[in-house]
């Protein structure tokens, strides 16, 4: 899961769900090609918020959130399963973006991230790479 500081505004930058749906598609073809061939039986899907306005201690709010196995996790036995979920919360996201490239950053980093825990990254693991 990835979260953002909550910062208090008026209003974020907003866009149509299209022009979120496109900023999500590119966010997944800029991963690296061997990430991308690793990628299977996942779907990513945008919501608008989350249903509870989740938040942790620290009040950041939910970008987005992977619901499955980690890959590094499966077994040999793991199959016939329904897809893994990457969800992308398109609210949260708009509101912690003040323009069009911001939001598209913000996209390709909570993208990026929730990819990582698909493949089994801890949130430490993930902000080392953050990092660099």
């Amino acid at each position: 899961m990835i979260m953002a500081k909550q910062i208090k505004r008026k209003k974020g930058f907003c866009c149509g769900l299209r022009s979120f749906e496109l900023l999500v598609k590119e966010a997944v073809t800029s991963l690296p090609e061997e990430i991308k061939k690793n990628l299977e039986n996942v779907a990513i899907i945008i919501e608008e918020d989350f249903p509870d306005k989740k938040k942790s201690k620290e009040n950041q709010e939910l970008l987005g959130l992977y619901h499955g196995v980690p890959k590094r996790e499966r077994g040999f036995w793991y199959g016939n399963t329904l897809p893994d979920r990457i969800v992308i919360f398109k609210r949260p996201l708009e509101r912690i973006s003040t323009h069009w490239e911001e939001l598209k950053e913000n996209i390709r980093r909570t993208v990026f991230h929730e990819v990582g825990h698909y493949f089994g990254l801890s949130e430490d693991d993930l902000r080392s790479l953050e990092e660099e």
